[in-house]
């Protein structure tokens, strides 16, 4: 192992991880995390996202119109994407928060109806590679 290269210690790390998660999860969970990395983070599958191996958190559609609404910074921290909402801030303040494609600069944005679209859910990224979804 010493003398491996980057592309080798890569699929050795895939290895070690797929083992992990088939010991934690089982083994008929690894065929969807893998399409999940495919098309989210590789661009595979024709560009569509499958969202199924990502954590995932539900709102009623009732929070999501109510007065108050659901600040994003918290469905950071729901989903793991964020350990404290004063790293969520930092997130956003930082350009690391997406909300889909779009960048989120606002820290005490709200999600709303109109962020969903015809869709049931939607995606945050904290970076290049933590993604989460947020499901009505």
């Amino acid at each position: 192992m010493e003398g491996w290269t980057g592309a080798e210690i890569n699929k050795a790390k895939i290895v070690l991880a797929d083992e992990a998660t088939a010991l934690l999860h089982g083994r008929e969970c690894l065929a969807a995390i893998h399409d999940t990395i495919d098309t989210m983070f590789k661009g595979g599958k024709g560009g569509y996202a499958s969202t199924e191996g990502l954590n995932r958190v539900f709102v009623s559609e009732d929070d999501i119109i109510s007065e108050n609404g659901v600040k994003i910074i918290d469905m950071f921290v729901r989903l793991g994407l964020a350990s404290s909402k004063k790293e969520a801030r930092r997130l956003v303040q930082g350009g690391g928060a997406r909300l889909g494609d779009d960048k989120i600069s606002d820290e005490n944005a709200i999600l709303t109806k109109d962020d969903f679209g015809n869709n049931k859910e939607v995606t945050l990224r904290a970076g290049k590679k933590r993604a989460g979804v947020v499901e009505l």
